[in-house]
C-alpha cells in the first residue's frame, strides 16, 4: 500500500501577532487534538491561554508543529527526538542569521 496523500495547504505565512485556535491548527496540520495536546505535553509547542478552550497558538507554533508532525509522519521521530531536533533547526537557523549580518 502507497504512503497516504496529504492535501497541501497554501496562505500566507502568520506573524507572531496572527494567532490560530487549537482547531485551526489541527486542520492547518492535518492532525487531530490529540496529536496537538502530545507536542504541548512535550513543551514543544506554547500555547497561549490558561484555559484549551481559549488557547492561541502563534505563526511559530504553526511552524513548529507542522515540522514535528513530518519529523513524525516521515522519519517515525519519537516527541523527545522532536524537541531536539526543533532546537536544533532553530539554533542554525539563529547561526544563519547572525552570520548573514557578519557577512553581507
Amino acid at each position: 500500500m502507497g504512503k497516504q496523500l496529504i492535501p497541501i495547504l497554501t496562505g500566507r505565512r502568520l506573524d507572531d501577532e496572527e494567532t490560530l485556535s487549537l482547531a485551526e491548527l489541527c486542520r492547518a496540520c492535518a492532525v487531530h487534538a490529540d496529536r496537538i495536546l502530545d507536542l504541548i505535553d512535550e513543551g514543544i509547542l506554547e500555547p497561549k491561554g490558561a484555559d484549551p478552550r481559549r488557547w492561541r497558538f502563534s505563526g511559530s507554533n504553526l511552524q513548529r508543529a507542522r515540522i514535528a508532525v513530518r519529523l513524525q509522519r516521515d522519519l517515525d521521530v519519537n516527541l523527545p527526538g522532536v524537541a531536539l531536533a526543533l532546537d536544533l533547526l532553530e539554533e542554525i537557523d539563529r547561526l544563519e542569521r547572525q552570520l548573514r549580518r557578519l557577512h553581507p
